[in-house]
């Protein structure tokens, strides 16, 4: 089998891989740098939420991955099987190697399934959805328009999840266009939520209650889904009085969530599975020339594509400074953003970092994230998407300069 060597692997060719190859190689054009990821498609995974919510198309949130690669960046369609760290080597599935002097590892998180009895058997039919996968986020919109009468559940697992903020936003979209269909009086919705409030951050949760209140939406905290007979359409969950049964004509999951097998089994994961990193540098805590950035590691933020898109030049230039010998001044604050599409229309964007501190981009007399507002529908809406494929992938780091720590 083939051994082949490069400056710097990494493992994902997702919104972190990509973006922080194309900050790589902005900084050094000559350094010999390869993606590795099985996967044909590259998928816009914060547009899922608006097609669930019929605003966008599922096709325009895919492109092949060939076409994102960063220019001079390789590519080996393949996936990784182990990590060897202390000899700087990746086996991957087909027998072959990929020898390394930096590594990053950004292959994303796993959905898992199979973690709520039922689910991946009724996942897309009677009546389950689900707008973490792109085929199902179009099923999602489908049954908003046909559900006219009856009992709409929509289900977030325990944390660390994608996106926090993603299975309230499919509430919020579904029950705005009953409303606006007048047809909510006859829609019983309910939220049920394994964590113990709406929001991990207070300051944004006084919008999201006037919403909770305007579309009656019942509250169900530390619920969390664990089994689905879709044929007589009952969701069964586990809460602070036991198991209860809830019926539903349609139910939208957020499955439960967790590092991918190869990571968790790996000499680079914490206890919990998630590779383990310095908050700050986002460099490994045991192996120094080992970097992790996306929703794989273990710092504690919000699992967004904006927190990559913060997170990918702090690896890039702590990387890069590493190989030279230098110290790593690049910082993490832990950033992340969550537009919370709370009607068609309007959105409340949430952007925090480390222990919930507030991190809005615009001034407040610009676009107040603590309010509903237009302004920041159509960043979500408009802006963004052409942000991710147009900056982001292609090493521009408009507003996502690194933090220097002087």
């Amino acid at each position: 089998m083939t051994t082949q060597y490069f400056d710097v692997a990494i493992v994902g060719a997702g919104a972190a891989g990509i973006a922080t190859a194309a900050s790589l190689k902005k900084r050094q054009r000559h350094l010999s740098v390869v993606l590795i990821d099985p996967a044909e498609t590259h998928y816009y995974q914060p547009g899922w939420t608006m097609v669930g919510g019929g605003v966008f198309q599922a096709p325009s949130t895919a492109r092949s991955t060939a076409s994102v690669v960063p220019k001079n960046v390789d590519w080996i369609q393949r996936s990784v099987s182990h990590f060897q760290p202390d000899d700087n080597v990746l086996s991957l599935e087909d027998g072959g190697t990929v020898c390394y002097e930096q590594l990053v590892v950004a292959p994303g998180l796993a959905l898992d399934w199979g973690g709520v009895e039922g689910l991946t058997e009724n996942l897309g039919r009677n009546g389950v959805t689900s707008n973490y996968a792109y085929h199902t986020a179009p099923y999602t919109w489908e049954l908003v328009q046909n559900l006219k009468s009856g009992t709409a559940l929509f289900t977030q697992p325990p944390m660390p999840i994608k996106c926090a903020g993603a299975p309230q936003k499919a509430l919020y979209l579904s029950a705005d266009h009953w409303r606006r269909q007048g047809c909510l009086q006859s829609i019983d919705v309910e939220f049920c939520t394994s964590t113990p409030g709406l929001f991990g951050v207070a300051d944004y949760v006084p919008a999201l209650m006037e919403y909770i209140d305007r579309y009656g939406v019942q509250l169900n905290f530390q619920t969390t889904l664990t089994r689905i007979d879709g044929e007589q359409k009952i969701a069964t969950f586990t809460g602070p009085d036991g198991e209860c049964e809830k019926s539903f004509d349609m139910i939208h999951v957020c499955p439960p969530q967790r590092a991918p097998d190869f990571v968790r089994h790996s000499p680079l994961s914490d206890e919990q599975g998630w590779v383990d990193v310095d908050q700050a540098t986002l460099q490994h805590k045991r192996f120094s020339n080992v970097w992790s950035c996306g929703d794989v590691m273990n710092t504690p933020n919000a699992k967004t594509a904006a927190a990559a898109r913060a997170q990918a030049p702090v690896v890039a230039t702590n990387l890069i400074a590493h190989r030279a010998g230098h110290q790593q001044l690049a910082r993490y604050n832990g950033y992340g953003s969550c537009p919370l599409t709370v009607e068609r229309g309007k959105i409340v964007l949430a952007e925090f970092g480390y222990g919930g501190a507030l991190l809005p981009t615009f001034p407040k007399g610009i676009l107040n994230g603590l309010r509903p507002t237009r302004l920041a529908w159509h960043l979500k809406a408009d802006l963004l998407p052409w942000i991710y494929w147009n900056g982001m992938l292609k090493g521009r780091e408009w507003l996502a300069r690194p933090e220097i720590q002087q």
